[in-house]
Formats: C-alpha cells, structure tokens, sequence
C-alpha cells in the first residue's frame, strides 16, 4: 500500500487523540530507548522526544512517504533531531537491535500486520525489564465505514479482481489479547474507547478512510475512471450511513482497543 500523507493528515486532530491517550498512560520517568513502531508523520516521535529529553527515539515506518513528511517537520528543531533516528523496515519482520528498549509504542499500526498470535508475544519480548508496549488498533472494522467498503467490492464490475482483497476484522476481541500477553506481562491494562468524532466537509467519512482502509481498493483498481466509480459508489454508501447533520457537521463513532503491557 502507498501511503498519501496529505490524505492521512486532513483529519489529523481526531487521529492524534487517541495516540494521546495512549502514550498519557504510558508510566516511565526516564527511559533510555524508546521506539514509535509505525510512527508514521512522526508527531508522535517528536512528543515523546520532548517528554523524555534524555532518551533516544527511534521512529520506524514501512512508507517512504511518511517518514520524509517526518524527517521534514523535525528538521526545524536540531536539539530534538540529534535524539531521533528514522528507519524504513518492514513492521512485520522489524526487532529491536542493540540493547532493549523501555517502550515500544504503536499506534494505528499493527492492525495491518498478519500473525498477532506471534507478534505481540515477540514485542513484549523484547522490552528490557520493567518496559512497556503501548498499543493503539482500531476496531472500528464492522462499522458501515468499513462494511461499506466490502458492499461496494460486491456490487461492482471489479468484484473479481478486488474480492480476494476482502478480510475478516484484523483485530481480535480484548480478551484475546488479555489472554495472548499473560504470560508476557507483570501488568497488564486493556480497554477500548468509542470517540463520537465530529468531522466537517463534503463526504467526510469517505476522505477518512481514502487516507487508510479504502485506500488500497483504490490503488487496485486498473483507471482513473475505474477509481471514480468506486469512490462514488462507497461515497453514497457511507453518506446515507452517516449523513451530515443540519449544520452540516458528520458524527462518526469509532472504536479503539488500547493495550499497555509491562514486562
């Protein structure tokens, strides 16, 4: 998937919320590494350097897009820029190297990887003693933002082509998690919260998910014309399941399963 940040950043503010309050119940006084897996524009990498100003900050994404958005808005601030490294890896195969860090951290990212089975096991792992992963996914995936996606795959010419595309909810319920991280974990903290998102603008559910689920659809498809015809097939179809209300504003619930594990 090529990521757009311009796309992802039109709603920056409601993205970032629940980034915050993730990292707001993150414990540490004065880690020494601390590691954004998926960091994407970096804003993240940036607070987090400001919070812990003796740390290093390692920032690791898997889109070249993002991390040159990233590495341009630091680049004004040399005293942070000295604590921050960026690396472009794919998060599925990615580990640590040197010594362990305090924190891995992951918001809005992990969602898109295969095998949590494993995966989150092998994060908790590699945290030095007392440290802590931090993670953000939405579950947002049987909501009509999404639903909306697959009835649109369906009801198309492209059905074919765009059908193997189609996946159950990457994110499995809490308890699995709970479940998956025990034996991991001398603390373990997990909740889901359901932000009542208040977005503005023409079809404004569609432009969220065009920065994120339904962008690899679009990516898919073989024209210009082909694109149009599927966003304005799903536009019709998120805007009757979120219409804009007499002020024009667009209310969007969405789901959010956080975790923080401390090893």
């Amino acid at each position: 998937m090529s990521w757009n940040p311009n796309q992802y950043l039109k709603f920056a503010a409601p993205r970032l919320r629940p980034a915050l309050d993730l990292l707001a119940r993150v414990e540490l006084d004065a880690p020494a590494r601390v590691i954004d897996l998926g960091c994407g524009t970096g804003q993240l990498v940036r607070l987090m350097a400001q919070r812990w100003p003796a740390a290093h900050v390692l920032g690791v994404d898997a889109s070249q897009a993002m991390l040159a958005k990233a590495r341009a808005e630091t680049a004004t601030d040399q005293a942070a820029a000295a604590r921050i490294t960026w690396r472009q890896a794919d998060l599925s195969r990615w580990q640590p190297e040197g010594a362990p860090p305090q924190l891995v951290y992951s918001n809005a990212a992990l969602h898109w990887l295969p095998e949590h089975a494993t995966l989150f096991p092998r994060l908790a792992q590699a945290l030095a003693p007392g440290g802590v992963l931090a993670v953000q996914m939405p579950r947002n995936f049987s909501a009509p933002s999404h639903t909306a996606i697959a009835d649109t795959v369906r009801a198309g010419p492209w059905h074919e082509r765009l059908a193997p595309m189609l996946k159950e909810s990457p994110v499995a319920e809490p308890a699995w998690y709970f479940d998956l991280l025990a034996l991991h974990a001398a603390e373990l903290d997990l909740w889901e919260t359901e932000y009542l998102q208040v977005l503005t603008g023409a079809d404004p559910v569609k432009e969220w998910t065009k920065g994120t689920w339904l962008a690899p659809f679009l990516a898919a498809l073989a024209s210009d014309d082909e694109r149009a015809a599927f966003e304005a097939d799903y536009a019709a179809r998120v805007r009757a399941a979120y219409p804009p209300r007499a002020d024009g504003r667009t209310l969007f619930p969405f789901r959010r399963l956080f975790i923080v594990a401390r090893r």
